[in-house]
């Protein structure tokens, strides 16, 4: 795979505060990259310097083998920004405002209704923008990214604040734009966003890169026990912690959960005694490994 874009060594720093140090990492062309960190880790830093918004203290950013800083006119027809706060021209509606859009790099405003189509606000067209629902207002936002057909998006916490259903139906756009060919650079802190939507992430702490892999192949790698929950009552937690292989067990009166580094033998002995009514297997998440990586403490 071709690298779409190649960062080395990038630093940025706000005073004494140093907001991004020594980050390196690259991004095959279609493919869908997830940057994941907690609050203030340094992914939007990151992201607005391989973007060109910013200009690096050090080290180097290539986007389809240009130099985004400074700004670079022959980049930027090839990019498509979605911004971690969107903001649109006062009293415009949505078709209005993506005309508007559009108008700047030259496409048609009939290029411009269909881009309206495909991320489902047709309907919405005459809805001034300040009136539009905060999903209605994302998918505007990335059909403006978009109008120009960018060979690269990048998207900064795009379904930050919305309702799971709006989420979902976000989501489903993101995997229509990646399917068409189109590079996807995505920041978030959702983990399961990035599990179901990335073929790969870094996650970044300090403003560093503490592990970059697929989320499969990162969550395999991590040495954590399976959780199995049956209904409560077939089986008693201390007659459990006594047969089987048990790093706890807890009963809560609606489940009882072992938690375990020998799943097989568990739910072998579960089913020999033909418990295993309402059974529950979880095993480790990308949650399970950003917080391995990151740790537990509350980031404001």
């Amino acid at each position: 795979m071709k690298d779409m874009i190649v960062v080395d060594g990038l630093v940025k720093s706000y005073g004494d505060v140093r907001a991004v140090d020594g980050v390196s990492f690259t991004v095959g062309e279609g493919e869908f990259f997830g940057l994941l960190g907690p609050n203030g880790a340094g992914k939007t830093t990151t992201l607005e310097l391989v973007e060109g918004l910013r200009r690096p203290d050090a080290g180097t950013v290539s986007v389809a083998g240009l130099t985004p800083w400074p700004r670079n006119p022959a980049l930027l027809p090839r990019m498509g920004v979605q911004l971690q706060a969107s903001s649109f021209f006062e009293r415009l509606t949505a078709r209005e405002q993506i005309r508007t859009f559009a108008s700047l790099y030259g496409v048609p405003p009939g290029k411009a209704d269909e881009m309206l189509a495909v991320v489902g606000l047709e309907e919405h067209a005459k809805v001034p923008a300040e009136k539009l629902s905060g999903g209605q207002a994302q998918r505007l936002s990335i059909a403006c990214a978009l109008v120009h057909e960018p060979d690269l998006v990048f998207l900064d916490e795009p379904t930050a604040a919305l309702d799971p259903q709006a989420r979902r139906n976000l989501w489903d756009l993101l995997r229509q734009i990646n399917t068409a060919g189109r590079t996807v650079v995505l920041t978030t802190h959702y983990m399961d966003e990035a599990e179901l939507l990335c073929d790969r992430v870094a996650v970044i702490d300090g403003g560093r890169i503490l592990r970059t892999g697929a989320p499969a192949a990162l969550v395999r790698d991590l040495d954590a026990p399976t959780r199995i929950g049956i209904e409560s009552g077939l089986l008693a937690a201390d007659e459990a912690t006594r047969l089987f292989p048990a790093d706890q067990v807890d009963d809560d009166g609606i489940s009882l959960t072992i938690t375990t580094r020998d799943a097989a033998h568990v739910l072998a002995g579960l089913a020999e005694r033909n418990a295993l009514r309402g059974l529950q297997v979880r095993g480790a998440t990308l949650e399970d490994v950003f917080l391995d990586l990151t740790g537990r403490e509350y980031r404001a």
